[in-house]
């Protein structure tokens, strides 16, 4: 119950989708890790933009108010993963567009409308008689 209540308050899919984003694109240059780190490979440019979608997935469990932001640069950093690390063979690149979208469409839910309670500004349908 409390977990179900955690969740609601926060971006939930949108980070789950942006972590695994990142897990995948981190992938392709941790296999290839004895020529990531040789002069000139532009694996370190993967390992860089996995880690930074992994680390904002991550961040927008704990800073739910700045899923919009979050969300932007995840969109940003995996269509430029396709550079250094292929974008995860393109898997990782689709999650991280879709998980950044979800990330920048999420909205906090005020108290009110959570609890499900009418508003008292709505006025009260009239009883038909007749």
């Amino acid at each position: 119950m409390v977990f179900k209540k955690w969740r609601h308050t926060r971006p939930f899919f949108g980070a789950i989708l942006t972590v695994l984003s990142g897990l995948m694109i981190l992938w392709v240059p941790l296999n290839l890790y004895l020529s990531t780190f040789l002069p000139g490979s532009v694996a370190v440019i993967g390992l860089l933009f996995g880690g930074l979608i992994t680390l904002m997935g991550l961040m927008s469990f704990f800073l739910p108010s700045a899923s919009k932001a979050l969300g932007i640069f995840v969109i940003f950093l995996s269509i430029l993963s396709v550079i250094g690390a292929l974008g995860g063979f393109l898997f990782g690149t689709v999650f991280g567009i879709i998980g950044g979208a979800l990330l920048t469409a999420w909205r906090m839910v005020p108290a009110e409308e959570s609890a499900g309670t009418p508003s008292s500004d709505v006025p009260a349908q009239p009883a038909k008689t007749g």
